[in-house]
């Protein structure tokens, strides 16, 4: 097993050809006041599979590919069922 960075996020936009956004939330306590924080942040990632939005992905570390991307989708652990109707207003 290689030692590269693997991370579990949601995406938020597949509008770019092979590429997708990819949300990463953490939560953690404050190690002051002691309160449960979440931070999230964006990255840009390779995509092959074909990920949609609001699919749950897991993401490893990679060589840049360009000048946003470090990240390459390594596999879908679950894939977000939208209906038809979805965004309609009627």
């Amino acid at each position: 097993m290689n030692t590269r960075r693997r991370m579990e996020g949601v995406v938020t936009s597949d509008k770019m050809q092979k590429t997708v956004v990819v949300e990463i939330t953490r939560t953690f306590r404050h190690p002051l006041y002691h309160k449960v924080v979440s931070s999230s942040r964006r990255v840009s990632a390779h995509d092959e599979l074909e990920c949609k939005i609001g699919d749950t992905v897991r993401i490893v570390e990679t060589k840049p590919m360009s000048k946003t991307k470090r990240w390459r989708v390594e596999e879908i652990l679950l894939r977000n069922v939208r209906s038809q109707d979805q965004g309609v207003e009627g």
